[in-house]
């Protein structure tokens, strides 16, 4: 099914800055637990991804990301996350993180 373009529109994706990156033992496949700030207007937002066949816990500390910051929250185990990272996802399920070319303002909105 396509998606109209008012649809798309109502994607919130925005450009955020990892600041926390913890193990996530509970989650049923591997993930870590991130702390990301997205800026003044959205602050700070956990998200669980799934990315730990590509990257180390410290490679990720101040590393810029795009997520979609207005989905529900999702519980997950006892973490709730309150965002969702965004990357391109290979045939093994090992992901890459979608992220700006340059160090950019946390918080501007992707379109």
């Amino acid at each position: 099914m396509d998606l109209t373009w008012s649809e798309f529109e109502r994607t919130d994706m925005r450009v955020g800055t990892i600041l926390e990156v913890n193990d996530f033992p509970e989650a049923r496949k591997p993930a870590y637990q991130l702390t990301i700030d997205f800026g003044s207007e959205i602050g700070i937002r956990k998200s669980s991804a799934q990315i730990t066949k590509r990257y180390q816990k410290e490679d990720l500390i101040n590393r810029q990301i795009v997520a979609v910051v207005n989905f529900p929250k999702k519980q997950i185990g006892k973490f709730m996350s309150e965002c969702l990272v965004l990357g391109a996802v290979g045939e093994e399920g090992d992901v890459v993180l979608l992220a700006p070319d340059f160090k950019i303002e946390n918080g501007l909105r992707i379109g």
